[in-house]
């Protein structure tokens, strides 16, 4: 009988195998991509005071603290101590009144003036060539120094001061409208022609919509210039006005009527400067710009 041997084969315990761990795909939400905002951001109201109060309150901190000497520049409770003392007795009122009228006559003949010296040179080749040259001579003469031959030919009254003022207006109106007219789009020319739009309809819906930022660019400058000619043409021979007020507070040393003078000048020009802004932003309305 054969012997039956029975082989027992052991076989060792499995190991384990490595395996690389297999990799999750990691979940990322995927937005809109930051966009970096470049414009100057949104327009805060009444902040172009903050710099004009700024330089207020550093001088009121100043003069409080003894660094000013008040025979020099004189403590801003001072001037307007001096103000109101000047328009309770009623010569302050009337210097205003009088300067107010002066600039608003020479500023309405300029701009009247301007505007349409502007149309005319940029609509027309023949006003261009009449009146752009004549216009830039007249912007390379120094505008005061044209004072003593306008006394000579108009006398030592206010005509004169008037139409000082009015040369000053003019030729920063008259420089930016041409230049708004004549930086217009040909391509707007011609689709006017396409559509036979008449010469009202096309100076209405192309000319005036494309000039109108060069128009208010130079009416801003204007409305400066009529306050800058105007405190020098008020200390020639002038009898009121804000600028007599300052030239005769010169002869007796009144620092503070002069500061004063010099601060209702500011006022005025900062005023009018902010209308003329508003007016803008009303009108261009329609325009998208950095400072819309």
């Amino acid at each position: 009988m054969a012997d039956h041997v029975s082989t027992v084969l052991v076989t060792a315990p499995e190991r384990p195998v490595a395996t690389s761990p297999v990799p999750v795909p990691r979940v990322t939400t995927t937005g809109r991509p930051r966009v970096r905002r470049l414009a100057p951001g949104r327009r805060r109201p009444y902040a172009r005071l903050l710099g004009p109060l700024l330089l207020l309150a550093v001088w009121a901190g100043a003069s409080a603290a003894g660094l000013l000497d008040p025979r020099i520049l004189p403590a801003p409770w001072t001037v307007l101590h001096t103000g109101w003392h000047l328009w309770t007795a009623g010569t302050l009122r009337t210097d205003l009144g009088t300067s107010l009228w002066r600039a608003t006559q020479g500023f309405a003949i300029g701009l009247v003036a301007g505007v349409l010296l502007a149309l005319a040179a940029g609509l027309s080749r023949i006003g261009e060539a009449l009146i752009d040259g004549t216009v830039q001579v007249n912007r390379a003469v120094p505008t005061l120094g044209l004072i003593p031959l306008f006394i000579l030919w108009l006398g030592i009254g206010e005509t004169f001061k008037v139409v000082i003022i009015a040369i000053v207006v003019y030729i920063p109106v008259y420089l930016n409208l041409h230049a708004a007219l004549a930086g217009i789009d040909s391509r707007y020319v011609e689709l006017a022609e396409v559509l036979r739009l008449s010469r009202w309809q096309f100076v209405r819906q192309v000319v005036i919509p494309g000039a109108l930022p060069g128009f208010f660019v130079g009416l801003r400058l204007a409305v400066t210039g009529s306050w800058l000619s105007l405190v020098v043409l008020e200390q020639i021979n002038a009898t009121n006005g804000l600028g007599y007020m300052m030239f005769q507070a010169q002869n007796y040393g009144q620092t503070d009527v002069i500061v004063l003078g010099l601060l209702i000048y500011g006022v005025f020009g900062f005023a009018s400067d902010s209308a003329v802004r508003l007016l803008e932003r009303r009108v261009l309305a329609w325009r998208r710009s950095l400072s819309s």
